[in-house]
């Protein structure tokens, strides 16, 4: 009986830890509800001294600003890249120090990982507000609260196309995932600043073509979260 017990608890938090909709503490958004044909584009992970450059030019070229969730440590070693995408206008986000899941860790680990990510986003010039993702999506009960405590609202997404087609799936398998899926205010997430995220990349120009096909705007994290109903924001 007992044995049942803690494997009902261990699922309850696991299904805790990778919720997309809830968590315990402060505030959490992974879609807009809004009649607006908007949507926001976010990357993950990074930067990264080989691709970030060639990501802010296609951005560029397709005249879209999206959200870059960047890692400290990565970023303190590319801050000409963090720098860049600053300059170009896109709208930064905290990802953490590290891209650890963040469960069953101290409030001060977390205070770091944040407050140091904090720094260094600083340092490269972004004035903007930050909001916070958690590293593979997981929060438990630790970090939402240091969250809440901060004001930092946790943003998770909606759409999320890598997982959702096949392991060997190219850009235009991806790209008409996002196109099928997204709603107005989806908060859409890819990875883009690595070299085994070339499929993704591709996607992009395809995504940015068919969701502009259907009336679709591009806006950031910040502007989408600005339409939400004053209840839900």
């Amino acid at each position: 009986m007992l044995f049942g017990v803690v494997l009902v608890i261990l699922a309850g938090l696991y299904q805790l830890s990778r919720a997309r909709e809830f968590q315990l503490f402060g505030e959490l958004v992974a879609r807009v509800e809004t009649e607006a044909q908007v949507v926001a584009l976010t990357f993950d992970d990074g930067p990264t001294i080989g691709h970030t450059q060639g990501v802010i030019d296609m951005l560029a070229a397709l005249d879209v600003v999206a959200t870059f969730y960047i890692n400290g440590a990565p970023a303190s070693e590319a801050t000409a890249q963090v720098r860049a995408l600053a300059e170009a206008g896109h709208e930064l986000g905290n990802h953490a120090w590290h891209h650890d899941r963040m469960v069953l860790i101290s409030p001060d680990r977390v205070r770091r990982e944040i407050e140091n990510t904090d720094a260094v986003i600083r340092a490269a010039g972004y004035g903007g507000p930050l909001t916070f993702r958690p590293p593979y999506g997981k929060k438990l009960v630790v970090l939402p609260w240091v969250l809440a405590q901060m004001g930092r609202t946790t943003v998770m997404w909606d759409v999320e196309p890598e997982s959702g087609v096949a392991d060997d799936a190219g850009g235009r398998e991806i790209a008409d995932y996002v196109i099928a899926s997204a709603k107005p205010g989806s908060i859409i997430l890819l990875h883009v600043m690595h070299e085994n995220s070339g499929a993704s990349r591709a996607a992009v120009p395809m995504i940015v073509e068919g969701m502009r096909a259907r009336g679709f705007a591009f806006v950031t994290v910040n502007e989408m979260l600005a339409l939400a109903p004053q209840s839900d924001h």
